[in-house]
């Protein structure tokens, strides 16, 4: 950690964490998962959305309200998610997690009603909160010394980064030779097969807390009280909850804003498509930099060219390049808070009750993710225009900016108090 953590925050102990004797093979194990987790529980999603909504009867805006509904049953899950991890470890959790999104995707094959869809999407909700990114970062977290942390976290997430590359084809490929309903058996069976072994077998039993003696209530009661009394904790929540505000609604309206300033589909899909290419890049820039940099710096001032590129688009984006440019330094900014968050929450308040800590941040965050792109579709049908739109992402991912900048802040004046 670059800076200090301030006084009452709960420092790393020891080297933050044990590294197990295989670690690179849980790293390994924990890729493939979250590939297959994201690929069968998120992507799939779009491919299935028009077939179904045909057989349901139902708009596409209804039936993708269960989508919606899945990330925020996921974002209430979060906070019980992170204190069992805190508790008992990830093994069994990440294990069950991944028995019932094999059972939920099976059970979405048979949705005939928008109503048992909704509820199927539901349990989908409570499986991606046991098994996606932030259990495994747990997982991780407490698995890793903290001087290969970032680079274990970054591992993962670049391999994860190519899932919709990987099963939005496939997905699409077995819809048209099966049908909808049959090529979700495949792919429950497919999730199944895959991450139950592997979470059963590579993810470690016991606590993620490096202090296995801090396990009652009392104590993750503090831990969140102590978070929620750090100014710093507040900075960083609204940094990460607005930016992933924009960078979904970015993602969710891009191919349409491109299509407004004059771009064909075809151009407009390939480069909104370059977006989870260029996460993966951002990612290994970010990891680059950050021998030299803190996190926490770099993760700002890459926000704040995504500030600059949104802002840009409105001005340069009718021609091919100048959309294409805007959208490359975009890019580079679409995963870094992935990876950021994690590490900043781990130094700044240790392993030891990370898992609880990060599940109360993550639930405004995957709140922000859920009712970003509809907010600003709201905003667009209101306006008529694109162009506010962008300007809010713009001004998000500027506010993103400036809250990690000011969480940097507090903890320099912390410890100029603590000197003091």
């Amino acid at each position: 950690m670059s800076a200090t953590a301030p006084a009452g925050i709960l420092a790393p102990a020891g080297s933050g964490g044990q590294a197990p004797r295989r670690l690179w093979p849980l790293l390994a194990c924990l890729g493939v998962t979250q590939t297959v987790g994201y690929g069968v529980l998120s992507y799939a999603f779009a491919v299935y959305l028009t077939p179904m909504a045909h057989d349901l009867h139902a708009s596409t805006a209804t039936v993708t309200g269960a989508l919606t509904t899945a990330v925020l049953v996921a974002a209430v899950a979060a906070i019980p998610v992170g204190r069992w991890l805190g508790r008992h470890g990830g093994r069994g959790l990440m294990t069950t997690g991944s028995v019932i999104g094999t059972l939920a995707v099976a059970a979405w094959s048979q949705a005939t009603t928008v109503l048992g869809l909704y509820l199927i999407f539901g349990l989908i909700g409570i499986a991606a909160a046991m098994v996606l990114y932030e259990a495994a970062f747990a997982v991780i977290i407490a698995a890793t010394p903290t001087r290969r942390r970032a680079g274990a976290i970054v591992s993962v997430t670049i391999v994860a980064g190519f899932a919709s590359t990987v099963f939005l084809p496939l997905t699409a490929a077995l819809v048209d030779r099966y049908g909808w309903r049959s090529s979700l058996i495949i792919l429950a069976v497919l999730f199944g097969a895959i991450t139950i072994p592997l979470h059963a077998i590579t993810v470690p039993r016991g606590s993620t807390r490096s202090s296995p003696g801090d396990e009652d209530s009392n104590n993750r009661s503090t831990a969140i009280r102590t978070a929620l009394r750090d100014g710093g904790f507040w900075w960083m929540g609204l940094a990460f909850t607005v930016h992933s505000a924009a960078i979904t609604t970015v993602a969710v309206h891009l191919i349409g804003y491109l299509g407004h300033l004059g771009h064909s589909t075809t151009f407009a899909a390939t480069v909104t498509g370059m977006l989870g290419i260029l996460s993966v890049t951002g990612r290994l820039v970010t990891t680059g930099l950050g021998r030299r940099w803190p996190p926490a710096t770099i993760t700002a001032l890459i926000f704040a060219l995504q500030a600059v590129a949104v802002g840009a688009l409105p001005m340069v984006g009718r021609s091919s390049t100048g959309a294409v440019v805007c959208v490359l330094l975009f890019g580079l900014g679409f995963g870094v808070g992935t990876i950021a968050r994690p590490t900043l929450l781990a130094d700044r308040y240790g392993t030891r009750d990370y898992a609880t800590i990060a599940g109360v941040l993550t639930a405004p965050v995957t709140i922000a993710k859920a009712t970003g792109p509809l907010l600003a579709a709201l905003l667009l049908t209101t306006t008529g225009s694109y162009l506010p739109v962008m300007a809010a992402v713009s001004a998000g991912c500027l506010l993103a900016a400036l809250g990690l900048a000011l969480s940097r802040a507090d903890d320099a004046a912390t410890d100029g108090r603590r000197s003091g």
